[in-house]
């Protein structure tokens, strides 16, 4: 065995970003977010490095058909201030979803990556839109399915043996 093994670390030019579409519907917005965050992190992927954007596209449609366990959609408050006086602002995240489900699901997503460049690099593959379309259909966005070692392999197989034919 290899006294000093190297750790492998994907060069920009390596990396093939694809792209994904979620469909929202009655799915819960948290565990909705964590999927989509790993998925544009690349941290699914056998070649993430963590100072490279290696994630995917992300397409989310249906997002204002999105659900939350317990009363959440009376109890949850979003907050901010103008930072004039009396300026707080505050919201519950049925009058989000109202307003505007896109800015849910982003901002439940932006909370769990990183907070510097790479992560609003990660932020701007991610498309949320609240009806059932998106204007993708050029980039062939596929319905995303968490992956198993097994087609994961197939797949890199497959691509090597493509590149070997030519």
């Amino acid at each position: 065995m290899n006294p000093n093994p190297k750790t492998y670390s994907a060069k920009a030019g390596e990396l093939e970003p694809r792209w994904y579409v979620f469909d929202a519907k009655g799915l819960v917005l948290g565990r909705l977010a964590t999927e989509i965050a790993q998925v544009l992190r690349g941290k699914w992927k056998p070649t993430f490095t963590p100072n490279l954007n290696c994630g995917d596209y992300v397409i989310v449609v249906n997002a204002a058909q999105v659900d939350v366990t317990r009363n959440r959609r009376d109890l949850k408050i979003y907050f901010h201030h103008t930072q004039y006086p009396g300026g707080a602002k505050m919201e519950t995240l049925r009058q989000a979803l109202e307003r505007h489900p896109e800015r849910v699901i982003e901002r439940a997503v932006r909370g769990m990556l990183p907070r510097n460049r790479l992560g609003d690099d990660m932020m701007g593959r991610l498309k949320v839109y609240a009806g059932p379309t998106h204007p993708h259909q050029a980039q062939k966005p596929e319905p995303w399915a968490r992956p198993t070692i097994e087609s994961v392999m197939a797949q890199q197989a497959a691509s090597a043996g493509a590149s070997a034919e030519a």
